[in-house]
């Protein structure tokens, strides 16, 4: 039963790659875990299917698997791991994007192939898997001293003579 006051919140399980060795464009779209990943109940049921948006250069929509926890009341999404929650386009398609950028393209030359051809994602969307890309390294946004006090400073640091 869903608690009064408690806000909707969504669980969202990623299939991972088999063992075996699944293709790259296949997943296994009627698995479905039996184990809630919010409340950790075994309590999750069918809750149908529904098509979501997944461009890339194979897809334009897929069928994602839905079930109901009937413990806690979340809904479970089963995406691919090729699948970004709530986002349009595939990772594939970021990926692509963000190589040909990095191989000297312009943001327009750098728009990832589509499987529909009036698909094109825009400067300002590229722009933005960009950035998100760079702030996930960290290695650029190192802290750094940006004001000193200066009167610490001479309190702290001794002035030597250089010898000649």
């Amino acid at each position: 039963m869903r608690t009064p006051g408690r806000a909707f919140a969504p669980v969202i399980v990623f299939i991972p790659r088999s063992a075996d060795g699944c293709k790259a464009g296949d997943f296994d779209g009627e698995w479905l875990p039996r184990q809630c990943p919010g409340c950790g109940q075994v309590a999750v049921v069918g809750h149908g299917r529904r098509r979501r948006q997944s461009h890339d250069e194979l897809h334009s929509s897929i069928r994602v698997r839905r079930g109901f926890c009937n413990h806690c009341s979340h809904t479970v999404t089963v995406l691919p791991h090729w699948c970004v929650p709530g986002a349009v386009y595939n990772l594939p398609a970021r990926e692509q994007a963000l190589d040909r950028f990095a191989g000297g393209g312009t943001l327009e030359q750098s728009a990832p192939d589509c499987r529909d051809p009036d698909r094109i994602a825009d400067t300002s969307t590229i722009r933005r898997w960009l950035l998100r890309r760079l702030e996930s390294l960290r290695f650029f946004f190192s802290p750094t001293l940006l004001a000193w006090d200066w009167r610490a400073a001479a309190r702290i640091l001794i002035v030597e003579r250089v010898p000649p």
